[in-house]
């Protein structure tokens, strides 16, 4: 039995594609001037959380809450593409509603020229598995998206990818995870 880590769990900070009802997937994104106070923010809130690492996924919106919430700090923050949020291929970019309205049709079947949701959960899935490399017995921070925090929920909770897919996401101040 290995030793456990800690994982919290952010979401990155709100985008201006947020604010215009826009599915970023996998293009950058841009934090807007609300998201880089929330990102302030974060790292006010989780400055003395006895974190060790800082993860964030590569996308250009998650590096940036990562880089305003940590600037000052002497954490490590690491990006890992496995934490993307889900590649919505052809839909990249479109509005939330056709994104998100069919979403459940995607749970095994790729986006046109994307991925599904379950390969995208899979991708989490490695970044855990390697985590323990490096990190157990410790204390770290997760910056994702949705598809990074369904795949926490299933690979650490148990959750049922096709109960996440038909659930509108509901922000918080972080999730607890603890992987054993």
């Amino acid at each position: 039995m290995g030793v456990s880590i800690e994982i919290v769990f952010e979401t990155h900070s709100l985008t201006e594609d947020n604010e215009t009802g826009v599915a970023t997937g996998w293009h950058p994104g841009r934090l807007s001037a609300a998201g880089r106070d929330a990102a302030a923010s974060l790292g006010r809130r989780r400055r003395d959380d006895r974190l060790v690492a800082v993860f964030t996924s590569d996308l250009g919106r998650a590096t940036e809450t990562a880089t305003i919430a940590f600037e000052r700090s002497p954490l490590p923050v690491l990006a890992d593409w496995r934490l993307r949020e889900c590649d919505y291929g052809d839909l990249n970019g479109a509005p939330v509603g056709v994104v998100h309205g069919r979403r459940a049709m995607y749970l095994e079947q790729p986006y046109p020229n994307g991925e599904s949701w379950r390969q995208a959960a899979a991708r989490v899935r490695r970044f855990l598995d390697d985590l323990p490399l490096r990190w157990a017995g410790s204390r770290v921070l997760v910056i994702g998206h949705v598809a990074t925090r369904w795949g926490l929920d299933c690979s650490l909770n148990g959750a049922q990818l096709s109960d996440l897919v038909t659930t509108d996401f509901t922000w918080q101040e972080g999730w607890e995870y603890r992987s054993d």
